[in-house]
């Protein structure tokens, strides 16, 4: 999970294979035109059901959530709840 003052980005990578398993970020096709900025809450959620959703066709259910750092809160805190609620086990 990467966030900028601007967006927000999310992967789920197979760290034994090296390779990036699903992704999403709020300027995906997708999401760029329902959203009214890609920096709030509004856009984590998005991007949390995007990355749940797009991981679980791939067969991944399991992840172990990496918050780069950030704090547990706000932005973060929205992106990892609506993974959780659209599926993602953490």
């Amino acid at each position: 999970m990467y966030r900028s003052n601007e967006h927000i980005y999310a992967q789920v990578i197979d760290d034994a294979a090296q390779h990036t398993v699903a992704s999403a970020s709020s300027l995906d096709k997708d999401l760029r035109t329902s959203l009214s900025s890609g920096a709030g809450c509004e856009a984590s959620v998005a991007v949390g059901e995007l990355l749940a959703k797009r991981a679980l066709a791939a067969g991944v259910i399991k992840v172990v959530f990496d918050r780069g750092g950030n704090l547990y809160h706000g932005r973060v805190k929205a992106l990892a709840e609506a993974a959780r609620e659209a599926g993602l086990e953490f």
